[in-house]
């Protein structure tokens, strides 16, 4: 196999709220983001062979994406460049809880116009992959919600593992109904499965992410499932393997954009690395312990994709905790 894992998705400019200017005004920094493609960028560090397959404006912040996403070594010859439509930016607002609030302008946004032509046109890429990875933010639209789905059948088809994070923005959806039927396509099509407290809450209205959880798989039969709940910890779904990992809490956390990316890439690295098939206690116990430790890491940066830690800083902040 050529890559480890290919993505397909949004690849965003986070203009993320950094300090105040001297007329009082809000300064806001131009990070790489997208969800697809942090989670390449982690993977990256870790060692791993990535791609991806994406579409971004050909303007100044689309060139700037691409630049910095082929610094971190992801093979970037499936992102297009649209004349037409602008790069998708996302405005990050720090709330006084810790939260986040999410200002996009995407209407459309250069992300929603990849085609099915496009995605066949790199159908080499995602069948010389290991793994597929995609989210719920490629399928709010008609044109990119079939050219994900073309991508997903081609991994099928070559016999890729498959990786799916919800990823769920309310402000990107029409209705709440819409956003549930598309990330139940996903639940219906992964084998591996990273999901938010919040998610599991959304889909099944359970407040407990252990029950939820479980229905989830009751329904759709997912071989390997993390959940995440924040500063409340994690948790890994295995066959009859139910693991618990707690929250490593960092005082020095700036923001949390991009560590539900950095949790998946870690928890991903290792469903590819040893299969959904012979997991174990002890791997799943190294695969929440090393996500966790990343995903709390990457909470005392700025931006995400750029700034992705590598293992031996995770080995060292661990030794550390």
């Amino acid at each position: 196999m050529k890559y480890d894992v290919t993505a397909l998705g949004e690849l965003l400019v986070d203009f993320t709220e950094n300090e105040l200017s001297a007329q009082g005004n809000p300064l806001f920094e131009a990070n790489p983001g997208g969800a697809p493609c942090n989670v390449l960028a982690m993977l990256q560090k870790l060692g791993a062979k990535t791609a991806f397959i994406g579409k971004v404006g050909n303007d100044a912040l689309g060139h700037m994406l691409k630049g910095k996403a082929a610094a971190q070594g992801i093979d970037m010859s499936g992102l297009f460049l649209d004349d037409k439509v602008h790069t998708t930016l996302a405005f990050v607002h720090k709330l006084a809880n810790g939260d986040r609030d999410f200002s996009f302008y995407r209407n459309p946004g250069a992300d929603m116009k990849l085609n099915v032509e496009e995605v066949r046109a790199k159908a080499d890429m995602i069948a010389n992959s290991k793994a597929f990875h995609f989210g719920t933010l490629s399928m709010t639209d008609e044109g990119v919600e079939a050219a994900t789905k073309e991508a997903v059948s081609i991994a099928k088809d070559a016999g890729c593992l498959i990786s799916f994070d919800p990823n769920y923005r309310a402000p990107l959806w029409s209705s709440k109904e819409k956003a549930k039927e598309k990330m139940r396509y996903g639940l219906s099509v992964c084998d591996v499965l990273k999901i938010s407290d919040n998610e599991v809450e959304f889909l099944t209205g359970k407040s407990d992410i252990v029950q939820g959880v479980r229905e989830l798989i009751d329904e759709y039969g997912i071989s390997l499932v993390f959940a995440t709940a924040g500063p409340d910890g994690s948790y890994a779904f295995y066959k009859d393997l139910q693991l618990f990992q707690p929250a490593f809490l960092n005082e020095n956390t700036i923001e949390t954009t991009g560590a539900g990316d950095t949790f998946m890439a870690v928890a991903l690295y290792y469903a590819v690395k040893y299969g959904t098939k012979g997991l174990n206690r002890d791997i799943l116990t190294e695969a929440l312990r090393t996500a966790s430790l990343a995903a709390s890491l990457i909470t005392t940066r700025k931006g995400a994709l750029a700034v992705m830690p590598d293992l031996e800083e995770i080995e060292k902040y661990g030794k550390e905790r």
